[in-house]
């Protein structure tokens, strides 16, 4: 008995501190550096559920996770996977499109494959390095990293 007299105290205590933290939007960076599509997928699975519950996410990829990026990406990065069939590059797609996740490779994975942008996605660019390291450190960003 005693616990439900204190549960409704706890929940409005809750409901005045939300607005408040509403007025400020997390910023979530996800930096991706795994090979592997499941850990991959599950990485946009992550930032994805994080923009639903209000963050401001954008997405850092590099060396062989950065390869989904590509306009012609490997099986792996387009492939479904179980349980609902997405693929990493598919729900990359989908954060950009529909939430305005901005999606980013590093720096220096063009010039290592001797390409130029022209051979990522439509509104995938490559990070500048002093913008990015400016957006990690910043006090009110998480960092998530794959």
């Amino acid at each position: 008995m005693t616990k439900t007299r204190f549960l409704p105290a706890a929940l409005a205590g809750l409901m005045i501190a939300s607005p408040a933290a509403a007025d400020e939007a997390q910023k979530l960076i996800t930096i991706l550096t795994a090979p592997e599509p499941q850990t991959q997928l599950m990485a946009m699975v992550l930032t994805m559920n994080a923009v639903a519950a209000g963050a401001e996410a954008r997405i850092l990829l590099c060396g062989p996770a950065a390869d989904i990026a590509l306009k012609a990406a490997p099986e792996t990065a387009t492939a479904g996977q179980p349980p609902k069939g997405a693929s990493p590059q598919g729900l990359m797609k989908m954060l950009m499109e529909k939430s305005a996740v901005k999606v980013e490779v590093c720096a220096i994975y063009l010039p290592g494959m001797g390409a130029d942008a022209s051979v990522l996605i439509d509104g995938v660019t490559a990070a500048a390095p002093d913008a990015m390291g400016a957006a990690i450190v910043a006090e009110d960003t998480q960092v998530m990293s794959f």
